[in-house]
């Protein structure tokens, strides 16, 4: 399935969601986009976004987080 990558590693909180999000609202309903993390943040900050906007959100990986977001 292609997607939009978005590679937030290095970057600090908040930086990894507006990210997401700018990706997010460039695309259309149902497109998947990935998004690489390095900052623990990210994987509280995410998810919640995700759930807050109705975006399906799996996430994976300890020290490297991958989100995998369906737009709603």
């Amino acid at each position: 399935m292609p997607h939009t990558l978005v590679d937030a590693r290095g970057l600090k909180c908040p930086l990894p969601v507006l990210k997401a999000e700018k990706a997010l609202d460039l695309a259309p309903s149902g497109a998947l986009v990935v998004v690489l993390a390095t900052d623990p943040v990210a994987r509280i900050d995410i998810p919640l976004y995700c759930r807050q906007n109705g975006h399906a959100v799996t996430q994976s990986g300890d020290d490297e987080l991958r989100f995998e977001i369906v737009k709603a």
